[in-house]
């Protein structure tokens, strides 16, 4: 049977602006209020003054239900995750394109695995309109950089996702960013070509629980003192098809269901 998360992928852009206390774009996606509930327990009703938007690719619900102690990492830096609905066409661009504006792809304008700078209103907007400073760190030519250009932000372009994650080390311990984007597109590139289950794609989908964990803790000690927010947020899922090869992009709950971590760290309570 084909089961679809209720939760959306375009509440993610209200949730985030409202956690940190900024005026969202007007025509986003409501936020999601479990997120917000929790953060409330958390911050007493103060604002966020930091969020790591951690972005790995392609990490599917079902790989989270099936290969769970693969995502301990995630748990121990988080204390909510929901299972939510992507977009069609299920692809890259599409998804953070309506991740990060809460638009539908009809209304922010990217249909297809095309890689056009978004011109709709996004979070990145609504942050520096309010004085914050984001970053986006990702791979060269890769959708989340190329479709947020254009902004009055920084961005940094690696050659691998080794690479952002170390980028990304070096710019929370400067502290100088109020929101800090990494992107990780290794399972993606893994599982499109050995298969979602394949050793070496599972190993990868370690090797991204592994950096968020890193990057949390690093954040813990660069921004001590501060009311913080860890996100793990995919942006699709994926399946594996005809010769042990793996794609995504179809109507269909492996490639829509997919499922968003949010921790939030406060030094005087966590939980």
């Amino acid at each position: 049977m084909d089961v679809r998360n209720s939760m959306r992928i375009t509440q993610t852009c209200r949730t985030i602006t409202e956690l940190m206390g900024i005026e969202a774009p007007e025509k986003a996606d409501a936020a999601n209020e479990a997120v917000l509930a929790k953060a409330e327990t958390v911050f007493r009703g103060k604002p966020a003054e930091r969020i790591l938007l951690y972005n790995p690719d392609a990490i599917a619900l079902w790989l989270y239900q099936k290969y769970t102690e693969k995502f301990i990492p995630v748990i121990e830096e988080t204390q909510t995750a929901l299972p939510v609905l992507s977009v069609m066409p299920s692809v890259t661009p599409v998804c953070f394109a309506s991740m990060y504006t809460g638009l539908m792809p009809a209304d922010h304008g990217i249909q297809a695995y095309i890689k056009p700078v978004v011109k709709a209103d996004s979070l990145f907007d609504a942050a520096i309109r309010a004085g914050k400073k984001p970053i986006i760190i990702s791979t060269v030519g890769d959708s989340l950089t190329e479709i947020f250009k254009e902004r009055d932000m920084d961005y940094i372009e690696c050659e691998t996702p080794d690479e952002c994650n170390e980028k990304a080390l070096e710019v929370i311990a400067a502290d100088k960013h109020d929101i800090v984007l990494c992107y990780n597109a290794n399972f993606d590139s893994t599982m499109h070509r050995w298969g979602p289950e394949a050793e070496i794609s599972l190993a990868q989908l370690d090797h991204n629980a592994a950096a968020f964990h890193t990057l949390c803790e690093a954040a813990k000690t660069a921004w001590a003192g501060k009311r913080c927010v860890f996100t793990f947020l995919p942006d699709h899922g994926c399946h594996e098809i005809d010769g042990n090869l793996g794609s995504h992009g179809l109507d269909m709950d492996a490639d829509m269901n997919i499922i968003h971590f949010y921790g939030f760290f406060n030094k005087e309570r966590t939980c």
